[in-house]
């Protein structure tokens, strides 16, 4: 090891040129794609939601940083992610048609600045900043979240009642449903279904509790299934119609899209 390291290399390696730097290209389509302006408002809007969500992330952090009396500091991945979609947004800008606007003129114009009032601030000051009032696009992915959460529980619950063996698990289900239910509150449809659930619950699961030395599964009464199934279709048909009352939450984003064709 020690002649190794006497003896002098056979070649050295040159130091790095910036002119020989090559552009990452991995994200790119490998045909040129226009988008129409419709395409670009959806594009930006879609990534205008992403920017949002890591801006509110920052906040989080900057919260917790203060808690611990230390310097508010933005995470080096924060800057990279955010630096990476504000470059993605510039590159849609470029499919309008001349003259082109610039990146916080465009967003004012076609109402992504009101739907997104953290991200303009962030274009404007280039830090992020919670806002003191909830802005119009906060609730559109909680309210889908929990709508899609009811759906799927229902579906289930559904299958479950009719084909399994065992209604072991019924009751905690139907716990599981109410409890969404329980969160998306004032619906007027789904308050009924949900104190519906209220009067029968007690009486569905004393009908579960299996007598002692028993070994046999637990099975509902016919009037029993026939009240959940009842119960659960009522839920997955009223949240596939999105009627008014289930929408409200999300009429600030679907209006926005609406107004684009």
């Amino acid at each position: 090891m020690a002649a190794v390291s006497l003896t002098d290399p056979l070649c050295k390696p040159c130091s790095y040129s910036p002119h020989f730097k090559v552009e990452v290209c991995a994200r790119k389509p490998l045909m040129p794609i226009h988008l129409s302006s419709e395409q670009v408002a959806l594009e930006m809007l879609c990534l205008c939601s992403q920017l949002d969500l890591l801006i509110r992330a920052q906040v989080h952090q900057f919260q917790e940083q203060l808690k611990q009396d230390t310097s508010p500091e933005e995470f080096e991945c924060f800057q990279k992610q955010e630096a990476e979609i504000i470059y993605q947004m510039n590159q849609c800008l470029e499919h309008l048609n001349e003259p082109v606007l610039q990146l916080e003129e465009y967003l004012e114009v076609v109402g992504l600045s009101t739907l997104f009032p953290r991200v303009e601030v962030y274009m404007i000051h280039g830090s992020p900043i919670d806002m003191l009032e909830r802005p119009p696009s906060d609730a559109y992915f909680p309210h889908i979240g929990r709508l899609n959460q009811l759906l799927v529980l229902s579906q289930q619950l559904d299958e479950d009642v009719k084909h399994l063996g065992s209604h072991k698990y019924i009751a905690h289900q139907l716990s599981a449903i109410h409890q969404v239910l329980n969160s998306l509150k004032d619906i007027l449809p789904l308050s009924i279904i949900k104190k519906d659930i209220e009067a029968n619950f007690k009486l569905l699961k004393m009908s579960l509790s299996k007598e002692d030395g028993s070994k046999l599964d637990p099975q509902l009464p016919a009037h029993h299934m026939s009240w959940v199934s009842e119960s659960t279709q009522n839920v997955i048909s009223m949240v596939l119609s999105l009627s008014e009352e289930l929408t409200e939450d999300l009429n600030p984003v679907m209006e926005l899209v609406s107004n684009l064709s």
